[in-house]
């Protein structure tokens, strides 16, 4: 594993990962979800090295090893990560990898993503895991119950106060750049999460993503709801797009979530099984 800074268009730095293959097949970003840092990714990264992928994970500004700054003074917003995090990655893995294949994992957040990236149709095939839409009310029950506290009281009355989303005192999501926060209240309460909040711009944006997309969720996941989840994919209306849902028992487990997939326990389960299966 090489650890490897990049730098955005609009000059920031970002901290990102390089595990190289033998013989490798094809390249893989791995977009991690909100308030994940990298490192949770690097057993899934050393796996796909194995099978012989070379891997990319990266922090995405603001946040992991891509913080330089107090968190209260990163000025940056989701869109950013879109426009500049995900495009300079991109941008370095064409680079870095010429020739190869490049595919893109998105956890979460990391599969909302896809419809912000100018570069995304650079990709050749996008998979994207538990990532829904985020919209409150058709969140999954877990969540939904507890949602309405984020969204209308913790977040409006944190935020100002500590200058950041201070998630990790919370136990909530994690630390978060303020305006990351308010770009995510603001979708999280509309209907349409993002291409509603942000108009017919980011509408297009989505709809201009032309990458070959599989979604895998959980029945489990306490977040993403089915409908949170087929709501975002919708967004992508000229994509190729395959739906998988598993349920935890079906691939012999008692339980995955919105966050259990990329623990080595599931190596066999969703690593071999499920997803090593969609990297072509």
């Amino acid at each position: 594993m090489q650890k490897i800074p990049l730098t955005t268009n609009n000059g920031r730095l970002l901290s990102a990962r390089v595990f190289s293959a033998t013989k490798p097949r094809s390249v893989v970003v791995v977009a991690g979800a909100m308030g994940v840092p990298q490192g949770c990714y690097e057993k899934f990264a050393h796996f796909l090295c194995e099978q012989g992928h070379s891997v990319i994970t990266f922090d995405y500004f603001g946040t992991g090893e891509s913080l330089q700054t107090p968190l209260r003074h990163c000025q940056t917003n989701i869109s950013d990560w879109g426009e500049e995090d995900c495009t300079a990655i991109i941008r370095f893995a064409r680079d870095y990898f010429p020739g190869l294949k490049l595919q893109w994992i998105g956890h979460s957040v990391g599969g909302q993503l896809l419809g912000m990236i100018p570069a995304v149709n650079q990709i050749d095939q996008a998979i994207t895991v538990a990532s829904g839409s985020g919209y409150w009310r058709e969140n999954s029950p877990p969540t939904k119950r507890v949602a309405w506290l984020l969204w209308y009281f913790i977040a409006p009355l944190s935020v100002p106060l500590a200058g950041y989303f201070p998630g990790a005192r919370l136990n909530m999501v994690g630390d978060l750049p303020a305006n990351v926060m308010r770009q995510w209240r603001r979708w999280c309460l509309n209907r349409e999460y993002a291409v509603g909040a942000e108009g017919e711009a980011m509408r297009a944006r989505f709809a201009s993503v032309t990458v070959p997309i599989t979604s895998v969720a959980f029945s489990d996941d306490e977040m993403m709801s089915r409908r949170n989840i087929e709501s975002l994919h919708s967004f992508y209306q000229n994509s190729p797009r395959t739906m998988i849902r598993l349920k935890p028992a079906d691939i012999g487990e008692k339980k995955i979530g919105h966050l259990g997939w990329f623990r080595e326990r599931y190596r066999d389960s969703v690593w071999a099984g499920q997803l090593l299966p969609l990297l072509q």
